[in-house]
């Protein structure tokens, strides 16, 4: 089995000039990515009215997840930090506009520089319809420098992308994540960033098929909002009595939103006179002057009202 990329290097580095012109002349990879693409755009579920909206692609690569927005008649804005990948998109025409940026910083501030150079408009926040990422987040969980935090590049990352959305507007993430510590990392920083969502899992049971999208709401679905299916073994949505078995397996339905709550501070230890007979003796072996022992040491006072 292969190795998974994240874990040789990082992705501005593993996907220089070479692995970027390779990756985007594979035709099982430009296959499998646009089906990707086609089921990350179905679960955004935008509205059926012809009108085209502003999306972000997170993670764009060269462009192939683009071109099935494009395709569906959509304006994209795509995030990558690698500059090859980037440089191949625009020898292959990408449709959209392209940012070289590190997801794990604020994407907010990256738009607005990013637009207000070339365009010389500001970048407000709530105006992106809608964001889809392939096969992306999972990077954010390996600290590839010195200064990289998995918990706080995450939080970065769902912090912006939060603030980036319209009220109400979903944002699609497919992700590989390595185990079960680590989708549960990223769907609990989602979950803190105030999304609403779960993961929805596509054909559980099949170790090549299998796809995980992170479907998050930005802010309180609305009422009537429909809850994403996973496809099963027949390419139909499947149900939750078909996703019975191994954990890894089942399918987890979009569920309101759930701020982790904070952890609750542990009562002190009740400290009788014994620990603090043993605390003074400590004090006094170290050369510490400490009050002497009488029969008033560690006697409990009595409460004033």
């Amino acid at each position: 089995m292969a190795a998974r990329p994240e874990l040789l290097a990082p992705p501005e580095i593993f996907y220089d000039e070479s692995e970027a012109r390779k990756y985007t002349s594979s035709s099982r990879i430009i296959d499998i990515q646009a089906k990707i693409s086609e089921r990350a755009l179905e679960l955004l579920a935008l509205p059926d009215d012809g009108i085209p909206r502003l999306l972000l692609d997170i993670g764009c690569g060269s462009g192939l997840s683009g071109e099935t927005l494009s395709e569906n008649s959509h304006h994209w804005i795509g995030l990558d930090i690698s500059q090859a990948m980037l440089n191949v998109a625009l020898e292959r025409e990408a449709e959209g506009d392209l940012l070289l940026g590190d997801m794990g910083q604020d994407i907010l501030t990256m738009l607005a520089k990013g637009l207000f150079d070339r365009e010389g408009l500001g970048f407000r926040p709530g105006v992106i319809d809608g964001a889809i990422s392939i096969s992306a987040v999972q990077w954010l969980c390996n600290a590839d420098k010195s200064s990289h935090e998995p918990r706080l590049r995450l939080k970065a990352f769902f912090g912006s992308l939060y603030r980036c959305l319209a009220r109400g507007a979903r944002a699609v993430l497919q992700v590989y994540p390595q185990n079960n510590a680590q989708r549960d990392l990223i769907v609990s920083s989602a979950m803190r960033a105030g999304f609403a969502g779960g993961v929805v899992v596509d054909y559980p049971h099949s170790t090549k098929s299998r796809k995980e999208y992170l479907v998050l709401t930005c802010g309180p679905p609305s009422l009537g909002t429909a809850v994403p299916k996973a496809k099963g073994e027949d390419g139909q949505s499947c149900s939750d009595d078909d996703s019975s078995g191994n954990e890894d397996d089942r399918t987890v339905s979009v569920s309101d939103r759930h701020r982790p709550r904070k952890k609750q501070k542990l009562d002190k230890k009740i400290r009788g006179k014994e620990w603090v007979m043993r605390k003074k003796e400590q004090m006094r072996r170290r050369g510490v002057a400490v009050p002497p022992d009488t029969k008033y040491t560690a006697r409990k006072r009595k409460a004033r009202f």
